[in-house]
């Protein structure tokens, strides 16, 4: 009788002590790799080119989007999220890579595979962008 109590006992001591762990979380991170062939301005963050792993994760209302450089000088970026709608699942997955004032910039980034669109803010107004605005209007003004 005894022995029948211990055993039991320890079964609900393991069961107690399982139900108490920290519960993994049962959403998986989204993540993928991809290249980008060129230096870019993410935000306020110089990348540069070569291979990247991402993952994306939820940090309360809004995403966080990790970069960790595969080739090369190892780097890492951590990006706020800025937008996301749901993505269109006819198209591909792909970087929106925009210009301002002969610099390249990320405003989006497409995964279908995951149904969303991340959208990123513009980098912050450079010294050489204000200086090439200041040399157009100069340049409007003078004519």
């Amino acid at each position: 009788m005894k022995s029948i109590r211990k055993f039991v006992y320890a079964v609900v001591l393991t069961l107690s002590a399982l139900n108490f762990a920290p519960i993994l979380a049962s959403a998986q991170d989204e993540a993928g790799t991809f290249t980008l062939p060129h230096e870019v301005l993410w935000q306020n963050a110089t990348v540069p080119a070569g291979d990247y792993r991402f993952t994306l994760q939820p940090v309360g209302p809004s995403e966080m989007l990790t970069l960790r450089k595969l080739s090369g000088t190892p780097e890492s970026f951590m990006l706020m999220v800025n937008d996301t709608d749901v993505a269109d699942s006819s198209k591909t997955a792909s970087l929106v890579i925009n210009s301002k004032f002969g610099e390249r910039y990320v405003s989006a980034m497409n995964l279908p595979q995951f149904e969303v669109t991340l959208h990123f803010a513009a980098p912050a107004n450079s010294g050489k962008e204000v200086a090439e605005m200041h040399t157009a209007s100069a340049a409007s003004s003078a004519q």
